[in-house]
């Protein structure tokens, strides 16, 4: 029911057409054997009294008719190709945008970190188990059209003994409803089998995904790779093929029933032949006809694709009812237009990752508006984990994070994410245009003007002018005119792509590890340019260069998951504490020359 649902919300007009298509899926085989039956049963008059009589005449009414008939039923391949390929198009278009909004709807990221999500989200796309739901609405009517085809055809052989056709079915009834149990229970194992599965489909990825192709070559890991693929799955399917050879014992027993039931059925017919109780034209149209009614309830491997494309459906479904119900999507609250205009505030502000040891705990923090924060500490402190915080990328689970006096929660949480503007670590590469990289803030198209004032205060100028097609070309050299920059030339997309928020009216700027990538002259200007950048705009930069840090108004130090020191740069270097120590080590490893060897 699901998968004509979703057909019937892609294009109503394919639903309408999908029912006709049905009924002459169901019909016309029927309605070819019933009428070449009639040419069968007209033939030996016809050859009696010749063509040119009444039963000449008759046959070759019949024989027209016929041909008609089985012109049309030829027309169902083409026709369900046709319809197949137009259905799952829009199904498949109308399942990848739910798919979108739902992983798009919570406010922050959690749920993409959440393994029964994930697992619900690679089944909806049928990466488990290698099916395609998008054609399970086309794969659904086509199975209703065989079983209509097979009802039909039972009916026709209840027109001669009604037993006959009547028994037919309840065999298939009765036959057919376990066997489905057992398929449907295989498909679940399939799909339980969820981590393993996802595992291999990862390792075998590794092969061609370019982040991983240089180290599988430099290292001598396709072997290894390729195995251990073949191992995850080959523990995932296991289960399955378990349930596949229970499914394939209880066929053979099944085929025995089926076969008992239609040598029955058959000698029924053969014995009424022989003692001339049957026509020759009822005749011929009984006995294709068992054949015909195999449709009516039979098992095919066409079952088993079916099941694994309704599979996904339930996990679509169930994914999009769960991410958009998540309590932080409500779009209430209040506009955080023109905020910050006094202050951020942490408040008590705890965190813990799921399984973990807290992270934060029991933070305090002010970010005057307008000002500039360094925030340091050692691997782990928890730096990029407060950023997540202040994005609402996450949810602190104590204390509160305040803007002007109110609680971010009471802000619309959207609205906010355009008033922040980040630079991550790990920051997008999109195979976008260099125009759309950086400046598709809020979805809207670039704006050309705020795009170069963002390069230029980005640095990225000689950038743009350097590339073929300038704003326009594609970073990715796997597409036609496409060409890939640096992990330097990348990072300053990364932040001209923040300025440009910044430009567009995002009010708080955030810079994670800044320069990372930049090389020293880079680096450099980025330093000379620091309060340029951050001028008019609350920001906080995380770096462990204290070059980058130094020129901000204040500097934190975060360490055991709360401020341990907070201060200008002077002020930290006299207190002697954690940021003093931290600076005198960095600075000796530049300062100090290495010694002359004897």
């Amino acid at each position: 029911m699901r998968a004509l649902v979703l057909l019937w919300r892609a294009s109503r007009a394919l639903s309408a057409v999908a029912v006709v298509f049905v009924l002459a899926e169901g019909a016309l085989p029927v309605m070819v054997l019933i009428a070449m039956g009639r040419v069968t049963g007209a033939i030996p008059d016809a050859v009696l009294h010749g063509l040119g009589s009444s039963p000449g005449d008759r046959l070759l009414s019949d024989l027209g008719l016929a041909g008609g008939i089985y012109a049309l039923s030829l027309m169902r391949g083409p026709v369900e190709d046709a319809l197949t390929a137009a259905a799952s198009a829009r199904v498949d278009v109308l399942m990848q945008r739910r798919l979108v909004e739902a992983v798009s709807s919570p406010v922050g990221i959690e749920s993409l970190e959440d393994q029964d999500v994930l697992e619900r989200l690679s089944s909806a796309r049928g990466e488990l188990l290698g099916s395609q739901p998008s054609g399970a609405s086309m794969a659904v009517i086509s199975n209703l059209g065989e079983r209509l085809t097979g009802v039909l055809a039972c009916l026709v052989l209840a027109t001669f003994r009604w037993y006959l056709g009547l028994g037919l079915l309840v065999m298939w009834l009765l036959v057919r409803r376990p066997l489905s149990r057992l398929i449907r229970s295989r498909t679940s194992r399939a799909r339980q089998a969820g981590p393993p599965l996802r595992r291999s489909w990862y390792m075998l990825g590794l092969a061609w995904r370019p982040y991983a192709a240089k180290e599988m070559r430099v290292f001598g890991l396709a072997d290894w790779t390729a195995e251990r693929h073949r191992g995850e799955w080959l523990a995932g399917v296991a289960p399955s093929w378990q349930e596949m050879r229970r499914l394939n014992a209880r066929v053979w027993r099944a085929g025995a029933v089926v076969l008992a039931a239609y040598a029955a059925v058959a000698l029924v017919i053969g014995s009424a032949a022989d003692h001339r109780d049957i026509s020759l034209r009822t005749l011929a149209t009984l006995v294709p006809m068992l054949p015909a009614s195999l449709s009516a309830g039979s098992i095919t491997f066409a079952d088993v694709q079916l099941e694994q494309m309704l599979s996904a459906l339930p996990d679509l479904d169930s994914l999009v009812a769960q991410l958009h119900g998540v309590p932080t999507l409500s779009g209430d609250g209040r506009s955080p237009d023109g905020m910050p205009a006094r202050t951020v505030s942490f408040r008590g502000v705890g965190f813990a990752y799921p399984g973990g040891e807290p992270v934060l705990r029991g933070l305090d923090l002010e970010l005057p508006a307008g000002t500039s924060l360094g925030l340091v500490g050692v691997n782990g402190a928890g730096k990029s984990t407060l950023v997540s915080l202040l994005a609402r990328m996450r949810e602190p689970l104590q204390g509160a994070i305040e803007v002007d006096g109110i609680a971010l929660g009471q802000l619309r949480a959207r609205a906010w994410q355009r008033q922040v503007a980040v630079v991550y670590q790990d920051f997008a590469r999109l195979p976008l245009t260099a125009a759309e990289n950086v400046g598709m803030f809020g979805g809207g198209r670039p704006d050309r003007k705020l795009l170069q004032r963002a390069a230029r205060r980005a640095g990225v100028e000689e950038i743009v002018a350097g590339l073929p097609a300038g704003w326009d070309t594609i970073l990715a050299p796997q597409y036609t005119g496409g060409v890939d920059l640096s992990g330097g030339q990348w990072q300053r997309i990364a932040l001209a792509r923040a300025l440009y928020a910044i430009e567009a009216g995002a009010r708080v700027l955030v810079l994670d590890e800044p320069t990372s990538q930049l090389d020293v002259r880079g680096e450099a200007a980025f330093y000379e340019r620091f309060l340029e950048l951050t001028a008019g705009v609350t920001s906080l930069v995380i770096s462990h260069r204290f070059a980058s840090v130094r020129r901000a108004d204040r500097i934190a130090v975060l360490d055991g998951g709360h401020i341990t020191e907070l201060g200008s740069h002077a002020e930290l270097l006299a207190a002697g504490g954690t940021y003093a120590e931290m600076f005198r080590v960095q600075a000796e490893r530049f300062e100090s020359e290495p010694s002359n060897p004897a």
